[in-house]
């Protein structure tokens, strides 16, 4: 049963609407800088400062029996959804049953507000997890104590979520006090004996998980490898409501908005650009650091062909270096293409520093704000806001109740692999509706390695 969030506090004067429209700009044509914006307007209804002993690592392993009746179970993009058997025929059977996935969900915090989602392969099915993610207690060097989240191997995820769907309007944001899942140190990808954050052991692949479906011919470690690719989900909300890792092409379908880092040097990214926000001009990301921010908004009305013909949204990007759609060329003279990242973190400052993300619900749309001591501009507060339906444009599933939407953007997507296509009637019905849940982490099972110190998850609601 979802829980009704409510609360009541005395009136200060404004109503909610009021509040909000107070706390930022109902529509900026581009990012904004602003070193004073706090939670003006914003009432904290639940708040996990890692204080207390974690328990997650010491729960069991579950076997994930797969199928509809899986409590992890999603829909026809699952890890063993029927869009990859129709796509890929029985070779994707064949391969998903070389492997096991064991699972853990444990509820913690204030209420068991929060959940921690951990799963890890067993990829030799001798009934135990090939590595050990978790999620525990650490002590920071000033004796602060925050959470671990440690993914020692890429078969694995780990991601903290919300146990219920989050309230209609809300204000969710987390402290980051280290990072190190990849990205360059020192102008290099290789330190602390690893590349981009992976150790290297052979075989770090995307099997068998890929937009494409199961690959013919290929066996495990003939898969593309995933080391030169790396990252980690800062803050970002997801339009069902029990997110856990899976393969990682499903997630692409169910993102709302999003603030993660992706570290990759694969010569796709080549044109890549990165703002500035100090100046307010473009760079190449790969004359930068790999250790940027990129706040995306998943368009409702168009699609990457490139990722199998719609399984993923494009993007709208909205910067201090300005706004783009990633289906076309940007900066002068159309230089830049593909993601424009808003900012580079610096992890060497970190846990002295603290970075913070956050993203607010309104009536009119979703903003996303990253604060902290950002290269290039130092200690700055970035936001972007997006309206649920802007110039026309669209952000995926914003809907989280059927009278919020009226089925103008509804369309049929077809997806087709080696054997096969499979066909999505209703993309986005009349009628649908789309709880909101946000994930802190990594929620891919064949992407991703390392670890991250996490402090301070807050959850506000609207004051009045």
């Amino acid at each position: 049963m979802r829980r009704s969030w409510k609360l009541t506090v005395a009136a200060a004067g404004a109503t909610a609407a009021a509040a909000a429209s107070a706390a930022w700009p109902a529509g900026t044509a581009s990012g904004t800088i602003d070193r004073g914006i706090g939670r003006k307007g914003w009432v904290l209804l639940d708040h996990e400062g890692f204080d207390r002993p974690l328990r997650i690592d010491g729960a069991k392993w579950r076997l994930d029996p797969q199928g509809p009746r899986s409590p992890w179970h999603v829909d026809a993009f699952d890890d063993d959804g029927t869009a990859w058997k129709r796509i890929s025929g029985p070779l994707f059977n064949k391969q998903l049953s070389t492997l096991n996935v064991f699972r853990k969900r444990v509820a913690f915090g204030h209420r068991g507000w929060l959940t921690a989602e951990v799963a890890a392969v067993d990829k030799d099915r001798d009934g135990h997890p090939d590595s050990r993610p978790g999620l525990s207690t650490a002590r920071l060097p000033n004796g602060q104590k925050a959470a671990r989240l440690s993914e020692p191997s890429w078969d694995a995820g780990v991601l903290i979520r919300p146990t219920r769907p989050l309230p209609p309007h809300y204000r969710v944001e987390m402290t980051l006090r280290g990072i190190n899942f990849g990205g360059m140190r020192r102008g290099t990808f290789d330190y602390n004996g690893r590349h981009n954050g992976y150790t290297k052991e052979p075989c770090k692949t995307r099997f068998p998980w890929t937009f494409q479906g199961a690959l013919p011919g290929k066996s495990r470690c003939e898969y593309p490898d995933v080391t030169r690719e790396n990252g980690f989900y800062y803050m970002t909300i997801l339009d069902y409501a029990t997110p856990a890792p899976h393969g990682n092409p499903g997630i692409h379908y169910r993102r709302k908005a999003i603030m993660d880092g992706y570290y990759s040097d694969d010569a796709r990214w080549k044109n890549a650009g990165t703002c500035n926000p100090k100046t307010g001009k473009i760079y190449r990301t790969f004359d930068g650091t790999f250790n940027g921010v990129n706040a995306l908004f998943p368009r409702g009305d168009l699609f990457r062909e490139a990722a199998n013909n719609n399984i993923s949204n494009e993007y709208y990007i909205k910067t201090a270096c300005g706004n783009v759609s990633m289906d076309k060329p940007y900066g002068p003279g159309g230089r830049f293409q593909g993601h424009l990242t808003s900012a580079e973190l610096q992890p060497q400052l970190l846990p002295k520093a603290a970075y913070r993300f956050a993203v607010e619900r309104d009536r009119t749309g979703y903003t996303l704000e990253m604060s902290g001591p950002f290269l290039h501009i130092g200690q700055t507060t970035l936001r972007v806001h997006h309206r649920f339906v802007e110039d026309g444009r669209p952000i995926w599933h914003y809907n989280q109740t059927p009278g919020e939407y009226d089925g103008r953007f509804d369309r049929t997507l077809v997806h087709r692999g080696p054997a096969g296509t499979y066909t999505t009637e209703h993309a986005w019905p009349k009628g649908s509706a789309y709880p909101d849940s946000f994930i802190i982490g990594d929620p891919h099972l064949n992407y991703y390695e390392g670890s991250a110190d996490i402090d301070d998850i807050r959850l506000y609601v609207p004051r009045g």
